[in-house]
């Protein structure tokens, strides 16, 4: 995709307060669509917080204040008359441990368009689930147990549940906040391989502190460092050749 593209997310002057303590500091960032940005840095330096301003789950913790500006689609998603329910169904989130209900396979995938009220008939609904287990490369695990506990499957197949379950509300875009530190190696390479698949009708955003994962799935890498984004480049580039020195020590293991 061209240097062109329209950012899907613009992010300018993002200052984000914990009570009186600093948590990011002026980050400006664009983010195009169908691209995998990943944020880096080590813990502790503002990567989930950054992540979390995206589509304002950062409004859950009262001690939050949030200066600076982000446009999803050129309007300010802080704006007051902003529909939050609208937001996080268009930015949806999957989180670091898996959390699926504890309900069945079909109702965990159904339930975002049952709480958000889209009309579908079974049969539409039928397809809409399978279309998202496909998606999130789940279907055929499950489908022979769509009515099972959820809570049944392994960690991996539980995340890849917990996609499927954002999928089927129809984002636009996708975080992820370190989707695999708590899977093993193959799950790891399966959430992996699904993100590549993902990226080619959804825009997505990954926390990571597995610097490999980024240099594999994503095409643009931020790092973070102290509260303050220090690069963000191409990620090959990041990796290669970085223009700051911090990320050169962070990325050769000399720092972090």
């Amino acid at each position: 995709m061209s240097g062109m593209a329209h950012p899907v997310l613009s992010i300018s002057h993002l200052n984000v307060y914990y009570g009186d303590a600093l948590a990011l500091r002026d980050i400006n960032m664009s983010i195009l669509p169908n691209q995998v940005t990943a944020l880096i840095g080590p813990s502790g330096c503002g990567k989930s917080t950054f992540l979390r301003c995206l589509n304002r789950m950062n409004d859950t913790i009262k001690s939050a204040r949030v200066e600076g500006e982000i446009l999803f689609d050129g309007q300010d998603i802080y704006e007051a008359e902003t529909d939050l329910a609208h937001l996080r169904q268009r930015i949806g989130m999957v989180f670091q441990k898996p959390n699926p209900f504890p309900k069945s396979i079909y109702d965990n995938v159904a339930f975002g368009p049952r709480v958000t009220g889209m009309q579908m008939k079974k049969g539409e609904l039928d397809q809409l689930v399978e279309g998202c287990l496909v998606g999130a490369a789940l279907w055929d695990d499950v489908k022979d147990l769509l009515y099972d506990d959820a809570m049944n499957l392994s960690l991996g197949q539980q995340q890849r549940l917990c996609i499927a379950r954002v999928l089927a509300v129809q984002p636009e875009v996708i975080l992820m906040d370190e989707p695999a530190s708590a899977l093993d190696p193959i799950a790891t390479e399966a959430i992996e391989e699904l993100i590549a698949i993902l990226k080619k009708d959804y825009t997505i955003v990954i926390v990571t502190h597995n610097m490999q994962q980024a240099a594999r799935v994503s095409d643009y890498t931020g790092l973070f460092w102290l509260g303050e984004l220090v690069e963000f480049s191409p990620t090959a580039q990041m990796f290669t050749n970085p223009k700051e020195k911090i990320s050169e020590d962070y990325i050769t293991g000399r720092m972090g």
